[in-house]
């Protein structure tokens, strides 16, 4: 077995998928999870698809008398820090709270992780760090700023985490920024599962798909795109969740200090909301209503990647298409109509 990984936000939507791959690459991992925003069912089929239980423990970052327990029972190598909430428009509407969790709860980690001289982690970052992209496809040096409290919510743990670096050499730190993850496990077992309302894109096509939606609303068709929708870089969650195993795997052969690693993880690749929306109606066998709305404020016309850093320096690429997206979010959707809910 290798090193002892904390994997906080462990039972999310990204954080399930990497347990998986952490476990196939014979890591060690604690999943730690206040399941505000996931489920303890995602654990029970993590263990299923694992063959073996994975050690949960219920607590909240920004509680450090917990953590501190976590940290004296283990002797963790590094940590995944999952942990944070993700919805943009929530994020709008509420923003002290998302600086409370994302930003605060992050110090209260790297306190804990310094008391216990852990100075290893992976930042799950974001593509909105680079705000309205000046050009494409978008290299980590991109100027960063930021069109919502979330994506600011990211960029000030990022520069959180290049001050720490700063201040002490011995903080390897890589921070991780995703593009658009979508899809599901292969065997249609864990996936995407918003609370309400998905507030992303696929789940909410999903939806539509299964019935449990009405109808999609795009929002903006006159962007200067190839159909006037908006254009992302969808990469598979499983894709993703290699690109943690890769960031681990280089941290283990590093015997100098890192500092501050920012890389991209994306296909390089731009797809179009409708060029999404016909190869899932393709895939599903299913009609997909939709109409337009207006823009969303905030929301900018295109975004990818160069993920040219990520090959270079970790030996990854995204490998999985549009169609294998497609098909393994309706294969999760169709088996789970509600989810985990299995009411």
């Amino acid at each position: 077995m290798k090193n002892k990984i904390l994997v906080t936000g462990g039972a999310g939507y990204i954080g399930s998928h990497t347990c998986i791959a952490l476990h196939e690459a014979g890591y060690d991992i604690v999943v730690y999870d206040n399941l505000s925003n996931s489920s303890h069912e995602a654990m029970n089929r993590i263990s299923n698809l694992i063959g073996k239980p994975i050690e949960f423990i219920e607590g909240d970052i920004r509680d450090s008398e917990s953590l501190k327990k976590v940290f004296a029972d283990h002797q963790f190598f590094g940590v995944i820090h999952f942990a944070g909430l993700k919805a943009v428009g929530e994020s709008v509407a509420k923003p002290l709270m998302y600086y409370n969790n994302n930003v605060s709860g992050t110090i209260t980690l790297l306190e804990v992780m310094t008391e216990y001289n852990v100075k290893r982690l992976v930042f799950s970052s974001s593509a909105t760090v680079y705000g309205d992209p000046e050009t494409l496809p978008i290299d980590e040096s991109s100027k960063r700023s930021c069109t919502n409290p979330y994506g600011q919510s990211k960029l000030v743990v990022e520069h959180i985490l290049e001050d720490l670096a700063v201040s002490d050499s011995d903080w390897n730190l890589i921070t991780l920024r995703y593009f658009n993850p979508v899809g599901a496990h292969s065997s249609g077992q864990i996936g995407e599962d918003p609370n309400d309302i998905p507030n992303n894109l696929m789940p909410y096509i999903s939806q539509v798909a299964v019935g449990k939606l009405s109808q999609l609303n795009i929002f903006g068709n006159d962007y200067a795109t190839i159909d006037g929708t908006g254009v992302r870089d969808f990469i598979h969650v499983t894709d993703l969740a290699q690109g943690h195993v890769a960031a681990l795997n280089y941290l283990e052969q590093q015997n100098s200090a890192l500092g501050f690693l920012p890389i991209n993880l994306g296909t390089g690749t731009g797809t179009s909301v409708l060029e999404l929306v016909t190869a899932f109606s393709e895939v599903s066998g299913q009609k997909i209503p939709y109409q337009f709305a207006d823009r969303r404020a905030g929301d900018i016309a295109s975004c990818y990647a160069s993920a040219d850093k990520a090959q270079s320096l970790l030996g990854w690429q995204a490998k999985l298409s549009i169609t294998e997206m497609c098909q393994d979010t309706w294969r999760w959707q169709s088996m789970n109509p509600h989810g985990y809910d299995t009411v």
